[in-house]
Parts: C-alpha cells; structure tokens; sequence
C-alpha cells in the first residue's frame, strides 16, 4: 500500500511540468489532460525499479503520446471550420508548483501559435530543450531519431521562433493600457486609444470551431479591426460582462452571459509596444473552464 502511495506521489509532484510540456505540444488543455492521465496509466503498469529518471522517463511517455494525438490533430485541424486558436489557459497563482511552467513567454499566444507552424517532432525537439533544459541525448532517444538529427531540429525551430516576431509578454503597464482601451471600444465606440495601440498591420482571428457566430477568416490591417470591434463587437457585446484576467500569461478579457464564458480575448504585442494580433476565441469547448460556477 505504501508503495502505491508513493509512486502516486512521485507522479504528482511532476504533474504540472507534464501538463506543461503537453499543453506546449498540443495547444489544448482537455488533450493535455488526457495525454498525462495515459503516462499516469502508464507510470503504474511500469517496472518503476528499473526507471533511473522518473522525470525523464515521464517526460519521454508524454511527448510520445502527444505525437500520436498531434498525427491526427494535425488532419482534424486542416478540416477545421475557420480559424484555430490554441486553447486559451487561465494563468496559475504566483507561489503554486505550475508557477514557472505556465507563467512565461514560452506559454503566450503568439508562441503557442508560432509552435503550431513547426513539425510535431521540432516542436517537441525544441520544447524539451530550449524550455524544459533536457539534453539532446535523453531527447533523442524519445523522439527515436539520432543526435545529430535531433540537434538540427531544435536549431530550425529557434529559428522559425525567432524570426516569428515577439513572442514574450508585453509589460506590465501596455498590458493593462491595453485591456483598458479595448474595453472602451466596445463600450463606447470610441477607439482612439484602442487605435493608437494597433500596428498598421495587425491581424484578428476569431476561433469558433463552426460552434458560435464569429468571423470565419482573419481580419487584417488596423482600419478594418477598429472597424470589426466597435461596429459588431460593441453592439454584441453590449449585455456582456467583461472581466480582465491573466491568460496565458498576459492581460486578457473574458466576456460572459451571466455565468457562462462567451468569448475570451487575448492580445499579442510586437517590441514596439503596438498590438500585432487580436484572438477571440468563441469555440464553447475551449471555455467552458471560463465558465464560473452556478
């Protein structure tokens, strides 16, 4: 009994770096979740004796079985109906285990969506690596390839990330400024500030997944989106409650009904300071952990 107990424990305790590395590879929280409960699965059907590195064996599992749902995510996501955001995720409470894994650059948005360019096997290349400090050696041996191979991997995917534009959060102060104007758009109509923050040609997505009413095609170029966000926007959201959050690690807008979670809006900003994308994500199934409790 208290050997069951303690290989629980040991598993818990490296929970959330394994939602972490999940979530990084697959976008969503629901197949994050599952791909961890698998390596739970798996974790007790092992011979934990012979496992030198627990974490490291975990992490291996993980990232296997998040290549297997990324080979069919990846078809599901060509066929999706409009836009595909990541899922969005609530930030943790500072001093908490998930602290550093879910509060950084490496969990925004834009990097998130960066990822999602990449190849399944660069992604996880990259992410073990550059985020998650694991030697190219341990990597290769999970993804099955050779060292050498596993290297120039990681180093297309730093370069495909780097010349992506920013991916960090923007500063504290321009996210706050931020969430502020666009709220005053909506609210208003007036979006003098909301426009004195958009580059020229910054893009809004909306993901509804077929699911909600929203844009199906990205709007590009700052005219249209002010256009979009208080002609349409700011009519819809009129009976809305708008509450800022932290999300993904940078200032955010959750837009209810009462209790249940409508929209969710996230920003990304470029290293001027000028908002380069706007995401609405509209898909009920990536918000119902918005929802707040009845």
């Amino acid at each position: 009994m208290e050997q069951i107990s303690n290989h629980i424990e040991e598993f818990e305790r490296a929970r959330p770096m394994l939602i972490g590395l999940a979530y990084r590879l697959l976008g969503t929280r629901a197949e994050a979740e599952d791909v961890v409960q698998d390596a739970f699965l798996a974790w007790s059907e092992a011979d934990r004796a012979s496992i030198e590195r627990p974490r490291g064996w975990l992490s291996s599992v993980v990232t296997r079985k998040a290549l297997d749902v990324l080979k069919s995510a990846r078809r599901s996501r060509t066929e999706y109906v409009g836009s595909w955001l990541p899922e969005p995720m609530e930030t943790v409470e500072e001093g908490t285990p998930e602290t550093d894994l879910l509060v950084s650059e490496s969990v925004t948005m834009a990097f998130l969506l960066v990822l999602e360019r990449l190849a399944p096997k660069e992604r996880a290349a990259f992410i073990l690596h550059d985020v998650f400090g694991m030697e190219y050696g341990e990597i290769a041996k999970s993804l099955e390839i050779g060292v050498a191979t596993c290297r120039k991997l990681a180093s297309r995917a730093r370069v495909n990330v780097r010349s992506s534009g920013n991916t960090k959060p923007a500063p504290k102060a321009v996210q706050q400024k931020l969430v502020e104007a666009f709220q005053a758009a909506l609210r208003t109509g007036v979006a003098d500030g909301l426009a004195a923050m958009l580059s020229s040609h910054a893009v809004l997505t909306a993901d509804s997944g077929g699911k909600a009413d929203s844009i199906r095609k990205p709007l590009l170029g700052a005219e249209l989106i002010l256009q979009f966000v208080t002609r349409y926007l700011g009519r819809w959201y009129t009976h809305l409650q708008l509450a800022v959050a932290e999300i993904n690690a940078q200032a955010a807008l959750i837009a209810r009904d009462g209790a249940k979670t409508e929209a969710v809006i996230t920003f990304a900003v470029g290293d001027d300071d000028l908002v380069t994308e706007i995401m609405i994500t509209r898909n009920p199934d990536k918000l119902r952990h918005f929802d707040l409790p009845h």
